[in-house]
């Protein structure tokens, strides 16, 4: 939208704003288009996954076994009500923008001062400002009496900025002192405000890792179950079936060897990640969010409240009388403060009331904490006041500021006049030179100065002057002042930080700190906490190349400091080091930062200082800020990934011992009996297994999980493929096939002879159903560790699992042993060979595993 031109002095006429409205439609921020509730409820019926549980549900019907194919159904509605409920916080990010508008305004039309809707507020419109206000659309200063605008939702920047006659204002500022008129350029979708909503809104990137590795599952499982589904439509053909028993045998074996309690055990591991996180004060407001944390390999990282704890302090003064020093941060009003002598201390007393007279922002007790309200570098100084004895409450009261000058950018310094004396206080640039008084103590100022600087400090001086009248202008004010000292301060690290970083290097995690704050205070942060190493570049936004690809390039450095970033260098940082095939985490906490969260892979908004729509556009919300807790994440979520891995084992294993007994029948030619039914899987699969995949999924992280880099490759490794195919699998499947032919035998059956009666039979199945029940129990304390015995682990370390076994076992031995529900499953009790060969079982599961652990870690190299 073009700028338009000056309006006139009376401002538009009610005919020409009413025309440009209807023209360019009302102020409002347009709505992002997101997917209705029914959409997103389709959504979780119809991945890759359901489809496949659709489809054996379908075929169960046609097979002749409708309560199959209604328990199949049930499984998909149940897991997409839990899943759409899990994620039913949707994006909501453009309502908390549209929220940042006022709703009503001033502006000037027809020569009068008019109160309008803000969506009223059209380009050409004289805008009224005042103190308190929000800016309703974009604008350009025509006149200003020292107005303070606060633009930290837009910038991140904590400091306020004066604004000028020609100065660009942004929809959603905020007025904090003084009054101006400015002249609407943007309204509604083309303010910067909308741009940033957007951005944040657009379409979400490509799926996570573990959607992309469950469908290869999917699809190979489904392939896999065709298969041998189709094999056996033709042996049972040749063996001599009819053709219609021959369709139902085959799709009974399909429908079999789909695992059906995996994607709820998914669902829910992913679930118990996020419930897991949130102890750790990790929210994760996307499931899918729970394992890409854990695939993460490049941390860009915010430093104020991330790194630091939010918390300005004041840690050294330096007076003409000598320096005081400060080690206790925070903003509790008592803390040891060490002073070279007694008039040190009194003359810091001295400028920390200045300071104090000069600021609006200071600390205060809630509920017996102590914090900001304000400027946080204000509040530090009120601290130190108050540390120093001064009583800075009652001196407000007393002496209220007769006269005070805002912030101004261009001097870097701001004024207050009380009793007649002026206060100045600003950066040393800005304040030195107007210090005329004292040039000895001028001279020992300025090494001071630069001490602290070279430390990373932000440092303040304050200086005096008096005689000053009622109505002063600021030359007044600024005349003639006397130095009262420099003021170093610092927000200082968190003091779990250092080890934090350590642990993310260990994990082969690159960290970067990308901030908004000054290069060296952003540097001495990053030394003093570790992040930076020697020789790591410190570059500032302006620096990074316009190429994307070497940007990227630049950017793949582990301790890399990039400060004086705005929102659209993050934008570009979180896209270009995607481009380099990291999976990126982006923190950020202002409206200016939520365009880099939603490009990132994991969008980290802050729980304490974070905006709304931050959190909204992000997939995680630190409830601490803490960087710690983004490692704590970052553990959990790799523990999900291998969790996944651990119940994919559990679950193949289990389909290789219900398949066995339909191998031995085709290899017989269909003269030897099935050892288990299509019902009896079903049970299996839905009644027994379900519970210890879901437990094992909420195994907790092992103490190597941060001890490498993220764990690659595919679900489906050749690990995986081994263990269930090749050893746990086959054994189980083994030992139900002699529970089974064991039982025929102590039945009177002979090989070769005729079959025995049809309760010998049930007894024999019930035998075999028995010996997968009690071996997967032990399998699945098997599968807690690919390299660790369960001993070694302790049985109770996993607290989910032993309940679940327990509540297996005893469903097992309702639906065995309570007649109506073994007949309908086609198995009765097992004799007592059976028994004995189902409590063996269990034992051989874990030698066999134990053995087998124990022979690669001899072959694995120390």
């Amino acid at each position: 939208m073009t700028v338009p031109d000056a309006p006139p002095a009376t401002g538009l006429s009610s005919a020409e704003a009413a025309r440009r409205l209807a023209h360019d439609g009302p102020n409002r921020i347009p709505p992002p288009r997101l997917p209705s509730a029914a959409r997103r409820l389709l959504a979780e019926l119809t991945h890759a996954f359901a489809v496949m549980l659709w489809v054996a549900a379908g075929l169960a019907v046609l097979a002749g076994l409708p309560e199959l194919g209604i328990a199949i159904v049930a499984v998909v509605l149940l897991n997409a009500l839990f899943a759409f409920w899990q994620r039913a916080r949707a994006d909501r990010a453009a309502e908390r923008l549209q929220a940042l508008l006022p709703t009503r305004v001033q502006v000037l039309r027809d020569g009068r001062r008019r109160i309008v809707e803000a969506d009223d507020v059209v380009v050409g419109d004289l805008l009224l400002l005042e103190a308190g206000d929000r800016v309703p659309a974009d604008a350009v200063a025509v006149a200003a009496h020292r107005l303070l605008v606060d633009t930290s939702m837009l910038t991140g920047e904590s400091e306020t900025s004066a604004a000028g006659p020609g100065d660009t204002l942004f929809a959603g500022t905020f007025v904090v002192e003084g009054d101006g008129r400015a002249t609407a350029t943007a309204t509604g979708a083309g303010t910067r405000l909308a741009g940033i909503t957007r951005l944040a809104t657009a379409p979400r990137r490509e799926e996570t890792p573990l959607t992309r590795e469950l469908r290869r599952v999917v699809h190979l499982i489904a392939a896999v179950a065709l298969g041998v589904g189709a094999l056996f439509l033709g042996v049972s053909l040749l063996v001599g079936n009819p053709v219609q028993s021959a369709v139902v045998f085959a799709i009974g074996v399909t429908v079999a060897l789909v695992p059906e309690a995996l994607l709820p055990t998914v669902t829910l591991s992913l679930a118990w990640g996020s419930e897991q996180m949130a102890r750790r004060q990790v929210l994760v407001r996307s499931l899918d969010a729970v394992e890409t944390l854990g695939s993460t390999t490049f941390v860009c990282t915010d430093k104020t409240g991330t790194l630091t704890r939010n918390e300005m302090t004041v840690v050294e003064v330096w007076t003409p009388a000598g320096t005081v020093t400060v080690a206790e941060p925070g903003y509790g009003p008592t803390a040891d403060v060490a002073a070279t002598s007694a008039p040190a201390r009194a003359a810091a007393a001295e400028l920390a009331l200045a300071a104090v007279r000069c600021s609006t922002g200071y600390a205060h007790e809630v509920g017996g904490v102590w914090r900001a309200h304000g400027d946080p570098m204000e509040a530090a100084l009120d601290v130190l006041a108050r540390r120093l004895g001064v009583d800075t409450d009652a001196d407000r009261r007393r002496r209220p500021p007769t006269a005070r000058f805002p912030f101004d950018p261009r001097t870097r310094r701001m004024a207050a006049v009380v009793d007649g004396a002026a206060v100045v206080k600003g950066a040393p640039d800005g304040v030195l030179g107007l210090c005329t008084a004292a040039p000895a103590a001028l001279a020992r100022a300025r090494p001071a100065v630069e001490a602290m600087t070279a430390r990373g400090l932000r440092v303040l001086a304050v200086a005096a002057g008096t005689g000053i009248g009622a109505h002063p202008s600021v030359a007044e004010v600024e005349a003639g002042l006397t130095l009262l000292g420099v003021v170093g301060l610092e927000d200082p690290p968190r003091d779990d930080v250092a080890d934090a970083l350590r642990a993310c290097r260990r994990a082969g995690v690159r960290v970067a700190m990308v901030t908004g704050d000054h290069p060296a205070t952003a540097r001495a942060i990053a030394d003093e906490v570790g992040l930076r190493r020697r020789g790591d570049p410190v570059l500032t936004g302006a620096e990074l190349p316009a190429s994307d690809r070497v940007l990227a390039a630049v950017l793949d450095h582990d301790g890399l400091v990039v400060a004086r970033v705005s929102p659209e260098d993050k934008l570009r940082i979180a896209a270009a080091l995607r481009s380099r095939g990291h999976v990126v985490a982006m923190t950020g906490d202002g409206v200016n930062d939520a365009p880099a969260l939603h490009e990132a892979d994991i969008g980290v908004a802050m729980g304490r200082s974070g905006t709304d729509v931050a959190r909204e556009a992000a997939d995680l919300v630190l409830l601490d800020d803490a960087f710690s807790s983004i490692v704590a994440g970052i553990e959990h979520g790799r523990a999900t990934f291998v969790n996944v891995r651990r119940f994919l084992t559990y679950h193949l294993t289990d389909n290789v011992a219900e398949l066995a007994p339909f191998v031995v029948w085709a290899l017989s030619g269909g003269q030897f009996p099935l050892a288990l039914g299509v019902l009896q899987i079903l049970v299996l699969d839905l009644g027994t297994d379900t519970l210890s995949a879901t437990a094992l999924g909420g195994e907790p992280p092992h103490r190597h999980v941060l001890e490498s880099p993220p764990v690659r490759g595919h679900l489906l490794d050749r690990g995986v493929l081994r263990r269930a195919f090749g050893l746990l699998g086959p054994v189980v499947a083994v030992l139900t096939m002699l529970a089974f032919v064991v039982s025929l035998l102590a039945a009177g059956w002979q090989p070769g002879g005729p079959l025995p009666d049809g309760d010998a039979l049930r007894a024999a199945s019930g035998a075999a159903f028995l010996t997968v029940v009690l071996a997967q129990t032990a399998n699945a304390f098997a599968c807690r560790s690919s390299t660790v015995r369960p001993g070694a682990l302790g049985w109770t370390t996993n607290r989910l699992l032993l309940p679940a076994a327990a509540a297996e076992l005893v469903f097992s031995l309702v639906v065995l042993l309570v007649p109506p529900v073994a007949s309908a499953l086609g198995q009765a009790a097992p004799p007592a060979v059976g028994w004995v060969v189902a409590l063996l079982a269990a034992g051989a599961v874990l030698g066999v595993d134990a053995v087998d652990k124990a022979a690669r870690a001899r072959r694995r190299p120390a």
